[in-house]
């Protein structure tokens, strides 16, 4: 039986969800497995995730396959792992789906938030979920420029390097940002990212925000394909993957 699993973790402490050749490296993806393989007894059991997020970055809505025979409820599986795992690994949800179903193929669209602390001082029980921007930020302006991402692009300026792609085309169905207090969120909706994609979105709306860049601006460096016309790569603690629909 084919198990897909929602998966929420802090980041923090983690070198990414990709498991790594190095044991001792600690990944979401390893743990998860670990705690798999103590709940189904099969040593060999291997998962397949929806979304390789990197080190620091956090997730309410990774998704992730498992084939296992169990005589377990598939609605109690959440339940029946949670003493296997770490306390920053949570199972939220486990559905039955078709053996060919595959949580990357099969995905349609991915929503990733991004959180900066807006506020002269830094906030202690934001540091590991916000990066901290001391000067204010003009979220009209941020919301101005964000309408340039949304449609079909070639994203080539918001990738960073190392990336082994065959296309930097992808589509973004939404784009806005929000102020709630002194944090200031971006959310994006994508048919897929590429590496570090959403991290430079937030880098360069945070540059609109301080009146780095203009929202007039935007169309061309999308147009340019040239990362270096882009803003920085905003620090991986402020992004959560929030939920990836099929």
């Amino acid at each position: 039986m084919r198990i897909l699993m929602t998966i929420a973790y802090d980041g923090t402490n983690f070198s990414g969800w990709q498991k790594q050749k190095l044991p001792e490296v600690r990944t979401v993806e390893g743990e998860l497995e670990k705690a798999l393989r103590k709940l189904f007894h099969d040593p060999a059991l291997e998962c397949i995730g929806a979304s390789r997020t990197d080190a620091g970055v956090h997730a309410l809505g990774q998704r992730a396959v498992v084939d296992v025979e169990t005589t377990i409820p598939v609605e109690k599986i959440p339940l029946a792992v949670r003493p296997f795992l770490p306390e920053d690994i949570v199972v939220t949800k486990a559905e039955a789906v078709p053996p060919e179903f595959h949580p990357r193929f099969d995905c349609v669209k991915k929503t990733y938030e991004y959180r900066f602390w807006n506020a002269p001082t830094k906030n202690p029980k934001e540091r590991l979920y916000s990066a901290h921007q001391a000067k204010p930020l003009d979220v009209e302006q941020m919301n101005r420029a964000a309408t340039a991402f949304i449609g079909r692009h070639d994203f080539a300026a918001f990738c960073a390097a190392g990336s082994s792609v065959s296309s930097t085309v992808r589509t973004i169905f939404d784009c806005h940002a929000e102020r709630e207090g002194d944090v200031v969120k971006i959310f994006v909706t994508g048919d897929g990212f590429l590496y570090n994609m959403v991290r430079i979105v937030a880098g360069t709306l945070m540059a609109v925000g301080l009146g780095k860049l203009t929202p007039e601006a935007l169309p061309d460096i999308i147009e340019s394909g040239d990362r270096r016309q882009a803003g920085q790569t905003a620090e991986p603690q402020g992004l959560t993957l929030l939920e990836i629909y099929y």
